[in-house]
């Protein structure tokens, strides 16, 4: 079987990455990386290179014409801030709405591209990185179970029983994918998880604290937060 694995640049697509040519070997594994917007680059080419280590060919696609009128803290129309604080001091002023950093249906629109990319590629599975602490407290909704069961089903139905979406993580924390990585020797050093497109991570922003945290309860520091 071959795989088709979103790759964004960072720690959770990058462990999918890992897993995925694990399992299926680098001959057998093809990754697919998304423009929608967002205000830096920073993440995709931490995407060509993590995709260069691994020896798998990178497909890329640019979606953001289709969120040109979301005012997502991430995209480059914004008028709004990136938030400087954790996902769950976020949460406290949404009154149950998604983080301003969600974009709308993001993943739902990566995985129905790349079922169409995969399946004119002879891939059988789609691999992607959610994991329960994004979903949690409705903070990306699009990482929940039930999102991943649903579109798990409608490209399987979709494509006559051919394809299905794996998401390793979804029901693990981010310390737990780290783990995995750790093990699997993913290569963090080349990842990029910031929302911001400084010559460093700002440390800041929810993901950099995430990613903090994840590699902290693993007893390990950061390769890219080293110094900062």
């Amino acid at each position: 079987m071959k795989a088709l694995v979103l790759l964004s640049g960072g720690v959770d697509s990058s462990t999918c990455l890992g897993a995925a040519v694990d399992k299926y070997g680098s001959d057998n594994v093809i990754a697919l990386s998304v423009f929608y917007g967002q205000k830096h680059k920073k993440e995709l080419e931490a995407a060509e290179n993590v995709a260069k280590h691994y020896g798998v060919p990178l497909k890329t696609l640019d979606l953001a014409l289709i969120f040109a009128d979301s005012d997502c803290s991430l995209l480059t129309g914004s008028s709004q801030d990136i938030p400087q604080e954790s996902y769950a001091d976020q949460l406290k002023n949404t009154d149950g709405a998604p983080v301003s950093t969600y974009v709308p249906f993001r993943n739902g629109l990566f995985l129905s591209s790349a079922a169409s990319i995969a399946l004119s590629n002879d891939c059988g599975v789609i691999y992607y990185g959610a994991h329960s602490d994004d979903a949690a407290g409705n903070a990306y909704p699009d990482c929940s179970t039930e999102f991943n069961d649903a579109m798990n089903r409608a490209v399987y139905l979709g494509s006559g029983g051919v394809l299905t979406i794996e998401a390793p993580f979804v029901g693990k924390t981010k310390a737990e994918v780290v783990k995995t990585g750790l093990e699997l020797n993913v290569p963090y050093e080349l990842t990029w998880s910031c929302y911001e497109g400084g010559d460093k991570p700002c440390g800041v922003c929810g993901t950099c604290r995430d990613r903090i945290a994840a590699f902290e309860a693993n007893g390990v520091t950061d390769p890219i937060m080293k110094g900062i």
